[in-house]
């Protein structure tokens, strides 16, 4: 039997059908939320159910999961991480004085403008707020990672690392031993407690409800460990919906702009960044027949797939987008083409999988068929799992797997490739 272990402000499909949230919102939040946010504060004048550090980062999201969950009666404790920026990032408020080439290199935030943010809806909710620094932990385990990782011409994921090493790692660590009986962040997903036993259970990770913000693609190296002291409060809303909750709970947050880019960053050009850690020599761009068609600026920076960040000087009768299908690192080649009806000659119907995790604490059905994503938002492929060890049953952990897509998939090495089985996320792992 599955539960859900935080009690949600759920929103029926039958009263979604009946609101409109953007034209109906004074509808929703006076005749819905209203009722609602009464049931969480009549809980939260109940005994604590526990202590949760919630990560709070500033934004909308993680503020409306400190709020949630203290309405719910926990006992929350606020924790702003803070984590290493490069020095040759200006902060956001100065770009309009930049010239257009400075301007590619402005950080999306700066971390005190954002921990004022958090200290602001700590204030309001009257609960305290700690600063810690993983500065170490994050250029470690994230920056070095991402620049060893394109060095060697792979495809990192940045984000996923932050969420292994620094949210789900230091921050869950430090938590735990200070204290805390569960943390909690502000991504969309959904954790579900399965019950095996009276005294034993498992935990799964779904995606969000809000599809168009889901994040389980970022999380698939959570272990039991964190998902059984994890609670993602807003995973069971829409994004218009957290905005709303936002107001109700007064947060001054409510209307602030998503933060995007790198984790704990912010929005900047990758290569721009990259070229300060990797030499940068400008190269040349091939057709399929191995004639220079443009240039770019190291085969370093490019992902199989791609189609922006090279020039194409040698054009012919079709305009259409070109797509990099392969990379010379010994050469300082890329080679483009045209993506035609037929998948591009770098698509595998095969991809080996490494470092692989089950977050459900068991592994796959080998019989079954699953789906796949390659990259944030992308499609989803349907694919079998395939054991490349002697047995038939595959642990948690695997250490390698294979993957046989039904259509060929373009994955470059160092990807993520996250499992699904309809809206649970099973796991993942690097593509090589």
């Amino acid at each position: 039997m599955l539960h859900a272990r935080v009690q949600y402000l759920t929103i029926s499909s039958a009263q979604e059908a009946s609101l409109d949230l953007e034209s109906d919102s004074e509808l929703c939040s006076n005749q819905f939320f209203d009722a609602h946010l009464f049931v969480c504060y009549t809980n939260s004048m109940k005994k604590s159910k526990g202590k949760v550090f919630v990560g709070m980062s500033g934004g909308v999201d993680s503020s409306v999961t400190a709020a949630l969950l203290q309405a719910q009666g926990y006992e929350v404790t606020g924790v702003f991480m803070k984590v290493w920026q490069p020095d040759f990032l200006v902060p956001a408020r100065h770009h309009l004085s930049l010239n257009k080439d400075s301007r590619a290199m402005v950080g999306g935030c700066t971390w005190r403008e954002e921990r004022l943010d958090a200290m602001r809806v700590a204030a309001i909710l009257d609960i305290p707020l700690l600063t810690w620094d993983f500065e170490r932990e994050y250029k470690e385990g994230v920056a070095d990672y991402m620049v060893r990782e394109y060095r060697a011409g792979r495809t990192p994921n940045p984000d996923v690392m932050c969420n292994r090493e620094v949210k789900f790692g230091a921050f869950f660590r430090r938590a735990i031993n200070s204290g805390a009986d569960f943390v909690a962040t502000g991504h969309y997903a959904r954790i579900v407690e399965s019950r095996k036993s009276k005294v034993e259970s498992e935990y799964k990770m779904y995606k969000g409800v809000d599809e168009t913000k889901d994040q389980s693609y970022f999380l698939w190296t959570l272990k039991q460990e964190q998902l059984s002291k994890t609670f993602f409060p807003i995973g069971d809303y829409k994004k218009s919906q957290v905005r709303l909750l936002a107001k109700k709970f007064a947060l001054p947050v409510a209307e602030k702009k998503d933060s995007q880019g790198l984790c704990f960053v912010g929005k900047l050009d990758m290569k721009d960044f990259l070229a300060h850690f990797i030499e940068g020599k400008e190269g040349s761009v091939l057709n399929e027949k191995g004639e220079i068609i443009g240039s770019h600026r190291g085969a370093y920076f490019y992902t199989l797939g791609e189609r922006h960040g090279f020039t194409v000087t040698k054009k012919g009768a079709d305009d259409t987008p070109y797509y990099v299908v392969a990379k010379d690192l010994e050469k300082n080649t890329i080679t483009a083409t045209h993506k035609q009806k037929t998948p591009l000659e770098c698509a595998r119907r095969e991809v080996k999988v490494s470092q692989v995790n089950f977050c459900g604490g068991a592994g796959p059905d080998l019989k079954k068929n699953y789906t796949a994503q390659v990259r944030y938002h992308g499609e989803l492929y349907k694919c079998k799992i395939i054991n490349l060890g002697d047995s038939q049953d595959v642990s948690c952990s695997a250490q390698n797997l294979l993957l046989r897509f039904e259509k060929p998939v373009v994955v470059d090495v160092g990807q993520s490739i996250v499992f699904y089985d309809g809206k649970e996320c099973l796991g993942g792992g690097i593509s090589e």
